[in-house]
């Protein structure tokens, strides 16, 4: 590499790695969200040589939108370059913030159209059959209540492993769960969850906790992501399931038996812990006319001229 080219890589890998820095020390984003801005804008600055581009300071749309263009030429798919218009979006607003550009020429750039590949919920009888489980050892309890919490509060995979004991308000029937983002919410608990929380808080100690997590392995370490996945799986072929069990599927279960019974699509959203409403009408299967349908028939100034 000759050295003006040397010069022209420096200038847009320099404001890259201080970004970065800045998600890892301020924004205290998680370790697999870093990895993915990083390689996201990295294989955005390996394009730019192919636009002659050099300059944070020189990007604008159309120069945003040709990158965008190169990077689909690659092959990427749909799902792929919004995650890379994403994280240029954010690794502008940082260049705003810190006065290397007047505005996000990224903002203006709309995301690529993609399918929707959603999980199939379980249904009602199933996810009672799922929840049947009669054994009564410590590791069989423990992953009755894990079915229990997680589909009678909607917790993502990772919001369950990170649960501590200290976080649990039986009393008031309450948990506080650390979601995506470091965002706290609060979530109420069913009444079954109480019971098979307090059974299995009754047995957790034969498997000697090292810490406060709330499940634990049969080590008494913290139960990791792949050991939950790996459970549920197995007791949806025991409890004669005829699909995959999957942690996911249990909340999208959850979203689905929720509003089908309430409605209340921003009650939902709160429960999820979505940021955006746009987030929890996709992954509930509504669309615009279901939402119309539901305006219409609920709402007390919606006749709309019928």
């Amino acid at each position: 590499m000759n050295q003006p080219q040397q010069n022209a890589v420096t200038l847009l890998t320099e404001p890259v790695e201080h970004f970065l820095n800045y998600l890892k020390s301020e924004k205290q984003l998680s370790l697999n969200t870093q990895i993915n801005y990083r390689r996201q804008l990295y294989a955005l600055i390996s394009l730019a040589s192919e636009v002659e581009f050099t300059n944070w300071r020189n990007l604008d749309s159309s120069l945003v939108r040709l990158l965008i263009s190169r990077s689909k030429r690659q092959g990427l798919q749909a799902r792929s370059l919004a995650l890379r218009l994403s994280a240029l979006r954010s690794f502008c607003d940082w260049l705003v913030k810190n006065g290397q550009l007047t505005a996000n020429p990224a903002r203006g750039v709309l995301n690529p159209k993609q399918g929707q590949h959603l999980p199939k919920n379980i249904d009602i009888d199933e996810i009672n059959q799922l929840l049947n489980i009669e054994y009564n050892d410590p590791l069989s309890v423990r992953d009755r209540t894990m079915l229990e919490l997680m589909y009678g509060s909607g917790l993502r995979l990772s919001e369950l492993v990170n649960l501590n004991c200290r976080e649990l308000n039986l009393t008031d029937g309450e948990i506080r769960v650390l979601g995506k983002g470091n965002k706290e919410r609060k979530l109420p608990l069913g009444r079954e969850s109480i019971k098979w929380i307090k059974h299995w808080l009754s047995m957790r100690d034969f498997l000697v906790p090292k810490d406060d997590a709330l499940f634990i392995s049969k080590l008494g370490k913290r139960i990791s992501p792949r050991n939950v996945e790996k459970r549920f799986a197995q007791w949806g072929v025991k409890q004669g399931l005829s699909a995959h069990v999957h942690p996911h599927k249990l909340r999208h279960s959850f979203a689905t038996h929720m509003l089908e019974s309430s409605g209340d699509l921003r009650a939902v959203q709160e429960l999820l812990g979505h940021a955006d409403l746009s987030t929890t009408q996709v992954y509930t299967h509504l669309d615009f006319s279901h939402l119309s349908d539901v305006y219409d028939s609920a709402h007390p100034r919606a006749k709309r001229g019928k």
